[in-house]
């Protein structure tokens, strides 16, 4: 109820709010969160595991990525094709390494130091190309 407050002639509500109660109930809250905090164990996240895949393809066309987040294309052939691309120049020498077999897997390997950002740039950037077969490259350790 709104206390009542006299003056002269009429009588007059004052309407502000009780802030007892609700220090009360923060104070609880608080040591509650104080009391509980330390019990709670941080959870571990299990990352996937990687297999060893039982035959490799014969024709992988490798974009590298480097530290410098400088693109780099090796070719399957005899002798390996290593050219320096930008990044509009990918899906086209993509597709001419791939000798126009859709099937030919594309690998994406890149430097432990770049951003996870540019490699998803890459992979973006393939698959709205249409290239069916896009794969990361990872370090198996034993």
């Amino acid at each position: 109820m709104p206390a009542m407050v006299s003056r002269g002639r009429g009588r007059r509500t004052i309407n502000e709010i009780n802030m007892v109660p609700f220090i009360d109930v923060m104070l609880v809250l608080l040591i509650i969160f104080m009391v509980t905090a330390p019990l709670i164990t941080p959870s571990n996240i299990d990352l996937p595991s990687v297999g060893k895949a039982s035959k490799q393809p014969d024709r992988v066309v490798q974009v590298v990525i480097g530290k410098d987040e400088k693109l780099e294309l090796r070719s399957p052939g005899k002798p390996e094709r290593t050219q320096s691309i930008s990044a509009k120049q990918l899906v086209a020498a993509v597709r001419e390494a791939q000798d126009g077999d859709d099937n030919n897997p594309v690998v994406i390997s890149a430097d432990r130091n770049v951003k996870y950002e540019s490699v998803v740039k890459v992979m973006d950037a393939l698959q709205r190309a249409g290239i069916k077969r896009v794969g990361l490259s990872v370090q198996l350790s034993n």
